[in-house]
């Protein structure tokens, strides 16, 4: 978020200052802070950010929280009942569940926000450039976008995992490739609309480059949508992996994932429920807390609100 300082009659401040440049934009710490206060206003997404933070921390600190290997087996110690030494009980091949929870956390967490900021990339390039330059080029843009949606994207992700593997930065590629569309628009809408404003035109006039204006100038009014569009994007791709995994085209055992686990766990499922609840647990606290967090940040770029908080 931005706000453009202006002068009377409605110069911009910055070029009165030495070196100022007529129509740039000026950043405000008062708009974060007004934001970061609406922000906090939403209590489901302040308690959707300490578990976020609590899943991500746990996940980042795995080998300290947890003593045992994430693949090391123990046939003595097949399916056991969570207890003091195994909390979450253990697998199918006696290995720790809370141990394989962890380092899958590390892996489906990973991927969601790769994939979503390699989305978030094509999609605001792709926006921009339909919403800045517009005519013929937004007409060929936009219908490229029509045909990416129309697409059955888990056939396609089904199609392209089984084609090109499935690493985790296959995976990435994968879902970031086929999930853009949302954003492109979303930019897309963004752009047409500043592109009219006084401070644009007064860059144009001074002779700003067209890359330039793009990015000093109309991006940074445009980055509130973004920032929300990437938040839900994550619990999206979370489950796109998860899905992908379940189906066995995703992150492959010995590596540990979300999905995968949930996997190996459907033949023992009534046996020793516990391999599959803890697992989805975890995708389900994680796809929950982001999607609030993803609610809070609606609310709180919605310039509807920007009072509220004053």
């Amino acid at each position: 978020m931005a706000t453009h300082v202006t002068a009377a009659r409605g110069v911009p401040a910055a070029a009165a200052a030495p070196g100022g440049e007529l129509g740039r934009v000026v950043p405000s710490r008062g708009v974060w802070r007004m934001t970061w206060v609406r922000f906090t206003r939403h209590r489901l997404a302040l308690v959707g950010l300490c578990v976020a933070g609590i899943l991500a921390l746990a996940a980042l600190l795995a080998p300290l929280i947890s003593p045992y290997p994430p693949n090391k087996t123990n046939l003595s110690a097949i399916l056991e009942a969570p207890t003091m030494a195994h909390p979450m009980g253990t697998d199918e091949l006696g290995r720790d569940l809370l141990t394989r929870i962890l380092h899958g956390g590390r892996v489906s967490l990973a991927v969601g926000v790769l994939a979503v900021a390699l989305s978030v990339t094509i999609g605001t390039t792709v926006g921009a450039l339909a919403g800045f330059f517009g005519g013929r080029l937004d007409n060929t843009l936009m219908r490229f976008v029509d045909f990416m949606i129309s697409m059955p994207t888990i056939f396609v992700l089904i199609i392209l995992a089984s084609l090109y593997g499935t690493k985790p930065a296959t995976i990435v590629l994968v879902i970031g490739g086929l999930r853009w569309m949302g954003t492109s628009r979303l930019v897309r809408g963004s752009f047409l609309s500043l592109r009219e404003r006084e401070f644009v035109e007064a860059a144009r006039c001074l002779g700003a480059s067209a890359p330039r204006i793009i990015l000093r100038h109309i991006l940074p009014n445009a980055v509130g949508p973004i920032i929300v569009a990437a938040s839900l994007g994550v619990a999206g791709a979370i489950l796109t992996e998860s899905s992908l995994s379940y189906l066995g085209l995703g992150i492959q055992p010995p590596m540990a994932s979300w999905g995968n686990m949930l996997r190996n766990a459907q033949e023992q499922m009534f046996r020793a429920p516990w391999t599959a609840v803890f697992p989805g647990l975890m995708i389900f606290l994680s796809v929950l807390s982001i999607n609030y967090i993803g609610d809070g940040l609606r609310d709180a770029f919605d310039p509807r609100k920007v009072n509220e908080a004053r």
